[in-house]
C-alpha cells in the first residue's frame, strides 16, 4: 500500500522563534493523531533543520531539506550538501521546486545529479513537476511533465525510484489560492503514474507516492485526497499555520 504523505514547505518564511513556536504546537498535536500508513514532513529553511530533527524524532514527524548541491563537496559557497542533510537525520529533500526551476534556473541535468546526491546519502528525494498557466492553456501541460520526468528521474534505476516521492504542482496553482480541480489532479496523477508504469512495471508504479502541491487547503484536502492516484499534499502556505497544516492532516 502506498504511503500516505502531507509535506509542508515553510519556503523563506519564519524567524527562529516563529519556527520554535510552530514546531511545538505542531508536535503537540501530532503526537496525539493515530497516523496508518502516514508520514508527516515538514521542510522548513535550512537554518531550521537540525533545531526540527531534534523535535520531529521525538514527536513522530519527519523533517524535509528544501534543497541540496548537485555536488558532493568543495568550493560552493553557500550550498548544502545531501552529506550534510544526511547527517541532521534528514530523511527527505525537494528537488526542482517551480520557484527554484524559475529563480535559479535549474536544469533537468541539475535535478538528476541532485537526485543522484541524496539517494547516495540515504536522503529521499521529492522531485517536484508541474506546468506554468500558459502551458496548460496551450495544452502542453502533458508534454511538459513528461519532459520533466524523463530528464530528470528515468536514468535511475527500479530500486532506486522505489525511494522517491513525486510531487505534481501546477505552477498556476501555487500561492494564487487557484487550484486544480479535483478531476485535474486526478488526470495529471494518474498519468504521471502511467509513464512510470510504462519505464517501471506496474508494481512499482504503484508503490511510488505521488503528492498535489498547489494552493491546497483544509477545505479542498479532503477531495484532493481522495482521489485514486492523489497520494497527499505538498502544503505551502497552509503549512505556517499549525490548525490548518493539521487539519489537511486529517483529511484522509
Amino acid at each position: 500500500m502506498r504511503k500516505k504523505i502531507v509535506a509542508g514547505n515553510w519556503k523563506m518564511n519564519n524567524t527562529f522563534e516563529e519556527a520554535d513556536d510552530l514546531l511545538f504546537e505542531l508536535a503537540e498535536s501530532i503526537n496525539d493523531l493515530e497516523l496508518e500508513n502516514q508520514e508527516i514532513i515538514v521542510c522548513p529553511p535550512a537554518i531550521y533543520l537540525e533545531m526540527s530533527t531534534d523535535v520531529g524524532i521525538e514527536n513522530g514527524f519527519s523533517v524535509g531539506s528544501q534543497n541540496c548541491s548537485n555536488q558532493q563537496a568543495g568550493a560552493y559557497t553557500g550550498e548544502i550538501s545531501a552529506a550534510m542533510i544526511k547527517s541532521l537525520e534528514v530523511k527527505y529533500c525537494l528537488v526542482g521546486h517551480s520557484e527554484r526551476r524559475k529563480y535559479n534556473h535549474e536544469t533537468h541535468e541539475e535535478l538528476a545529479q541532485k537526485v543522484e546526491q541524496l539517494l547516495s546519502n540515504d536522503v529521499s528525494p521529492i522531485f517536484c513537476c508541474g506546468e506554468a498557466l500558459e502551458e496548460r492553456q496551450a495544452e502542453k501541460h502533458f508534454e511538459i511533465v513528461k519532459a520533466q520526468i524523463n530528464d530528470s528521474l528515468f536514468g535511475f534505476s527500479k530500486e532506486e525510484m522505489l525511494n522517491i516521492v513525486v510531487a505534481y504542482e501546477p505552477v498556476w496553482a501555487i500561492g494564487t489560492g487557484v487550484t486544480a480541480s479535483s478531476a485535474q489532479a486526478q488526470e495529471m496523477h494518474a498519468f504521471i503514474r502511467s509513464l512510470l508504469s510504462e519505464k517501471y512495471g506496474q508494481d512499482i508504479a504503484d508503490e511510488i507516492s505521488i503528492l498535489y502541491g498547489g494552493s491546497c487547503n483544509p477545505k479542498n484536502a479532503k477531495e484532493l485526497f481522495s482521489q485514486a492516484d492523489v497520494d497527499g499534499g505538498l502544503i505551502g502556505g497552509a503549512s505556517l499555520k499549525a490548525d490548518d497544516f493539521l487539519a489537511i492532516i486529517k483529511s484522509f
